[in-house]
């Protein structure tokens, strides 16, 4: 079995912000495998599902695939990680925890079989409750680091909650659209194939 976590905060108010891409994945990954998050368990909304053959590699095990929301708010995420890799058996190498960067342009997606949390507190939070930086992450940009006038090093915004909780302009949201489904594609791949063919294949700048 393996786990694919999308990271994100409950409510409706936190939908479409860009902090909760991990849920929107996940969301088009459960519709892929025809399951839905009607089940609760470990502060999580969870569901699964088997993947599917296209995507089947040298790495898919069983080929069960268990997909999480964690209910928690993003800065306790790990809390359900961990509930649900301690149940299930799971290797922190078996899980994959979908987020949002704001270090990455709108749309780049950036796979990585471990690392530090480079300042995500879902990452940060799931680094300490597991005890290790190696699990995956796939990492789709919503942007915000920018450079400043007369200068090429890049800063974030002065208001960074204030960024990660607002929501995409129209013509970010259309770059979504098919970037969304993109990483939809490379968690699949993932459970196929691992982390780094993934990163290989799709690995963007955005």
């Amino acid at each position: 079995m393996r786990l694919i976590v999308g990271l994100g905060n409950p409510g409706k108010e936190y939908a479409k912000t860009r902090h909760n891409v991990g849920f929107r994945i996940l969301d088009l990954l459960a519709k892929r495998l025809n399951t839905d998050f009607d089940r609760t368990k470990f502060k999580g909304e969870y569901a699964a599902g088997d993947l599917p053959e296209k995507w089947q590699g040298p790495q898919s095990g069983d080929g069960k695939l268990l997909l999480v929301k964690p209910q928690t708010y993003m800065n306790l995420s790990g809390e359900t990680v961990l509930g649900f890799s301690g149940f299930y058996k799971v290797e922190p190498a078996d899980v994959l925890v979908v987020v949002d960067d704001v270090a990455l342009p709108v749309g780049a997606l950036r796979m990585r079989p471990d690392g530090s949390p480079g300042g995500h507190n879902g990452l940060k939070d799931i680094t300490a409750r597991l005890g290790t930086q190696a699990f995956p992450r796939l990492r789709l940009g919503v942007g915000g680091r920018h450079a400043a006038p007369g200068s090429e090093k890049e800063q974030q915004p002065r208001d960074l909650a204030g960024h990660v909780l607002g929501r995409f302009s129209e013509a970010e949201e259309e770059v979504l659209k098919e970037k969304l489904e993109l990483s939809a594609d490379a968690c699949l791949y993932w459970a196929g194939h691992g982390a780094e063919k993934t990163a290989a294949k799709y690995n963007s700048k955005g």
